[in-house]
């Protein structure tokens, strides 16, 4: 009985956490859109504007719930949960320090890539329940967007993952910082599992995974319907796209499903390949940095900062490029990032054959 509180307490507090960091990030995108338009952003309710997120929120769980006459109706209702579900229980593999990870799997990365694969389904209903074709429109792209990036976001994924020779999480944080078991080559040549810091991490451990790093940042955004990827959401073309029918609460679990899902993926980026919860200061001589900053605190404090950061970095692509057309979005993704990936994933075990 007591390991199934447990596990409601854990679920719960994930559940907080999305939520508490949507709201912190639709007030920072706001803020940060209007610094870069020179504008102040929200300022009205609550000190510079904190506390308008809430009363948006609080505003949007009042409003009605409309169910369009024409629309299939258990496919309407059912959708907002599915998208949400499929994004929030992919938090359930995340490492936020070392030993603190809710549910520890062998196949932790091919979970996560399984596991939210099931939002398009969700958004595939919304759009045909909806019977709207804007919905429809929106979600067909959407589907067809998701589908194509997941392809170079696997490949790169799995370059990184050559090098680690292991799909759990924490396993790939461990190998990326001072508390490595085996020895963590900088070039595959210095070995600097004492030393850590940045140079352990795994884009530092094999140069090409840089490559693999920018190819699944951009994939993501894509996976996320972020711009310059938002053509499934374009207002002047699909009013709202797939969820363009959708009031009150079900409209507050898309949107929050959309805000976990940059986390997430900027949560895996983290861990794959920016080191996880692992330090980015290393030990130099007496003063052992790397040492002194990690543990359970200190990684909760550099995966958050790390996520954090990566979004920020999407907040501002956002505002600053303009939206892809659907053929330049596609030939993006199969005549660029596609074989960019591959060749990724072919040096990845050159490297770990004749390199590590």
């Amino acid at each position: 009985m007591d390991s199934y509180l447990l596990y409601f307490a854990v679920a719960l507090g994930l559940f907080a956490f999305a939520a508490g960091f949507t709201l912190f990030a639709v007030y920072a995108e706001r803020k940060v859109s209007a610094l870069m338009q020179d504008r102040l952003g929200p300022m009205e309710v609550g000190k510079y504007g904190t506390l308008q997120t809430i009363a948006d929120i609080l505003k949007l769980l009042h409003k009605e719930l409309i169910t369009p006459a024409a629309a299939d109706k258990w496919l309407f209702v059912a959708a907002p949960v599915i998208i949400f579900v499929a994004v929030y229980v992919g938090f359930a593999a995340l490492p936020w320090g070392p030993g603190l990870i809710p549910t520890r799997l062998d196949l932790g990365l091919y979970y996560l890539l399984g596991i939210i694969s099931i939002e398009t389904l969700g958004i595939l209903m919304a759009g045909w329940g909806s019977n709207n074709k804007y919905s429809i429109l929106g979600a067909m792209r959407s589907a067809a967007q998701i589908i194509s990036y997941e392809i170079p976001a696997g490949f790169a994924l799995i370059s990184a993952v050559m090098i680690a020779q292991s799909l759990d999480m924490q396993t790939i944080a461990y190998q990326q910082g001072i508390l490595s078991s085996e020895p963590t080559k900088f070039l595959g040549f210095w070995d600097v599992s004492t030393i850590g810091g940045l140079l352990s991490w795994n884009i530092f451990r094999a140069p090409h995974l840089i490559i693999a790093f920018g190819i699944y940042f951009i994939a993501g955004l894509a996976e996320s319907n972020r711009a310059p990827f938002d053509i499934p959401e374009a207002e002047s073309e699909l009013v709202a796209g797939f969820h363009t029918e959708y009031t009150g609460l079900r409209f507050a679990f898309v949107f929050l499903a959309e805000y976990s899902m940059m986390f997430l993926v900027s949560m895996v980026a983290v861990v794959v390949f920016l080191g996880g919860w692992n330090t980015p200061l290393p030990n130099i001589g007496p003063v052992k940095l790397a040492d002194w900053t990690t543990n359970w605190a200190w990684g909760i404090l550099w995966t958050l900062s790390k996520a954090l950061l990566l979004i920020f970095v999407q907040m501002w692509i956002r505002w600053t490029l303009p939206r892809f057309r659907v053929d330049q979005l596609m030939n993006l993704c199969w005549k660029v990032l596609t074989p960019l990936a591959f060749a990724c994933m072919v040096i990845s075990g050159l490297w770990r054959v004749f390199v590590m």
